[in-house]
């Protein structure tokens, strides 16, 4: 690829030496993510943004999951950070031990866009990566160079100097599929639809028939009791009887003492959640005045022995008194 004004890619003649794996799930994911873009938005291209989580060791690099991310009312090119921040931070707290390494998108390939959102990333990472989802290009030569098939790309950002100027590029680098035992069976587990020998389509087509029956018979039930209501069909006790206790067989979310109880519950969790770190901090508190008192008895000790025997407790207990001394 030659560079050009409009070009933000180094030409392959430019390598990346960084070493990068990708999990299956990412794959998955940013494919569901541009697959329900699509059917919510009707475009054939729509904008997708996510963050890429994973563990990073010197030069090695490994992706093994994402989550979505949301931008500004009104600006699609702009982060919402306080979102990213939040998202994070709730990994964090299931998986310790991954942590922010990039972002993800869907476009033929980088251009100035990019550049700016990348810009937007480097106060969660020094070098965020990009993985770039091209659903409808070709294999490039890099991935015929590794044996890639997947319509995946990703680009470590570099700077180019040109006429004494600098400004932010992209590299690509090379990456391979990693996937353990795991990885293979939930994959091969979710490609057939949970399992038996039907299909995902098939498995979903069923969820969507049976919510669809759900929906009309609920429909019927609300039409009969209009009805009843304004007089047009005689009541039937039976039947409102027993649609009388379907109703209160259901989840009472939005019942006001429901509510209340379900806020007083959550407050007990919050104080039990803080007594607990309270008791945490006060126990590490305790534990740094014992090592205090220590450290003072010993330069009591060290000030009512004197000079002469200090001098015979030989360098060490010399240094120990001229530190009390200074004290």
């Amino acid at each position: 690829m030659d560079i050009d004004e409009l070009s933000v890619v180094l030409p392959t003649t430019t390598t990346s030496s960084l070493s990068l794996l990708l999990h299956p799930l990412p794959i998955l994911n940013i494919s569901e993510h541009l697959t329900r873009l699509k059917l919510q938005t009707k475009s054939d291209l729509p904008f997708v943004l996510g963050a890429l989580l994973g563990t990073q060791n010197g030069r090695e690099v490994e992706i093994v999951n994402t989550f979505e991310l949301a931008v500004e009312d009104g600006h699609d090119d702009t982060v919402d950070h306080g979102f990213l921040v939040q998202r994070r931070d709730q990994y964090k707290q299931v998986f310790p031990s991954l942590e922010f390494i990039g972002w993800y998108t869907v476009a033929p390939n980088p251009t100035s866009r990019h550049i700016a959102l990348q810009d937007q990333f480097t106060g969660f990472c020094s070098t965020p990566l990009l993985l770039l989802l091209q659903p409808s290009s070709s294999v490039s030569s890099a991935s015929d160079i590794t044996g890639q098939t997947l319509p995946f790309k990703a680009y470590e950002p570099s700077v180019e100097i040109r006429d004494k100027k600098t400004r932010s590029m992209f590299i690509e680098a090379p990456y391979k599929v990693e996937t353990g035992e795991a990885e293979r069976i939930a994959v091969d587990w979710t490609a057939k639809g949970g399992g038996g020998n039907t299909s995902l389509e098939s498995h979903l087509q069923a969820q969507r028939a049976a919510v669809k029956m759900l929906h009309e018979r609920i429909l019927v039930l609300v039409q009969y009791v209009t009805n009843v209501l304004a007089g047009q069909v005689p009541k039937d006790h039976t039947i409102l009887r027993s649609i009388s206790a379907l109703i209160a067989s259901l989840p009472a979310s939005e019942n006001k003492g429901f509510r209340e109880e379900f806020d007083t519950e959550y407050e007990d969790v919050q104080l039990t959640a803080f007594l607990s770190a309270l008791t945490n901090s006060t126990n590490t508190l305790n534990d740094l005045v014992d090592k205090h008192l220590v450290v003072n008895g010993a330069l009591r000790d060290e000030r009512a022995m004197g000079p002469g025997p200090r001098r015979r407790m030989g360098r060490q207990g010399g240094m120990l008194g001229d530190w009390a001394m200074h004290s």
